[in-house]
């Protein structure tokens, strides 16, 4: 007597829930504590499809941006000018100094070329098959960070240092090198937008790499290169005057961009789920 009680289906009695909170609990309430999103199972000709059908698309839309030469070259003074203030504006000597080295700047014209695309989908291909129940929302990480990199092509064109006008001298390696290393050199300049430089997929893209194979690869050797590669990429781009060091600030801020949607789609970061995929119930 004097405590509350409630009647089961069976009839019998149970204490009522603690701290007076209803049983019928709010759908949102309910919502909010559920574990992680379950991951379905990934499926080969989907995955290779959708692949094929983003990058083609991020291409379009990358290279369909008006080049705004004008605003690019304002764009690209005021970093400069920021860099010096912050002191950090040493890409100049940077590029100077690695140009003199020719083998070194050649093979990171190459590097440049390769590495950003090789990396990123033999990333992927071990996902999926060794991770398929964390390749999901990596995958959704990646494709996010891209999709906001878009945005950012289109509201602030930026001329990269080697196209500055009004800039120290930088040297554009693959034209003096005669290699191929950027799709905004020689050639291939007019069938690629010059002035999106902002922000740095390259450096978008090795982060997520790096974090990725850090963080779930088995070998320690393995996860010390894989951290090592963003560091890698980003003395790259520096050394080819293709990006200034806040080009890659941008490229990390898309990335943290893409991590929160894969959070808030999967209630979890993809490293967090489960590294198979729950079998289905019968």
């Amino acid at each position: 007597m004097g405590e509350a009680t409630a009647r089961t289906l069976e009839g019998r009695t149970a204490p009522p829930p603690p701290n007076g909170e209803s049983g019928d609990r709010p759908p949102a309430d309910r919502a909010a504590r559920r574990g992680p999103r379950t991951p379905r199972r990934p499926r080969l000709w989907f995955e290779v499809l959708l692949i094929a059908i983003g990058y083609w698309t991020y291409s379009l839309v990358r290279n369909a941006v008006p080049e705004q030469r004008a605003d690019a070259q304002r764009n690209a003074d005021w970093v400069w000018s920021t860099e010096q203030t912050l002191h950090i504006a040493v890409e100049h000597t940077v590029n100077k100094a690695v140009n003199s080295v020719t083998w070194l700047i050649v093979g990171m014209n190459y590097y440049y070329a390769t590495l950003h695309f090789v990396l990123t989908i033999g990333v992927l291909v071990w996902l999926y098959r060794r991770h398929p129940g964390r390749y999901g929302a990596a995958r959704l990480a990646l494709f996010a960070t891209t999709a906001v990199a878009l945005l950012g092509y289109y509201l602030y064109p930026l001329a990269p240092p080697r196209l500055m006008d009004g800039g120290p001298g930088f040297v554009d390696t693959v034209l003096v090198h005669h290699t191929w290393g950027s799709m905004a050199s020689g050639n291939l300049a007019d069938v690629s937008n010059q002035y999106a430089a902002m922000p740095s997929m390259h450096i978008g893209w090795s982060l997520w790499c790096g974090v990725t194979i850090a963080l779930l690869a088995r070998w320690m050797w393995v996860r010390i290169l894989g951290a090592l590669y963003p560091v890698a990429t980003l003395a790259v781009i520096v050394s080819t005057a293709n990006h200034f060091w806040l080009d890659a600030v941008g490229g990390l801020l898309c990335l943290a961009f893409g991590f929160a949607v894969s959070y808030a789609w999967y209630r979890a970061f993809p490293y967090r789920l489960a590294r198979q995929v729950a079998s289905a119930s019968r």
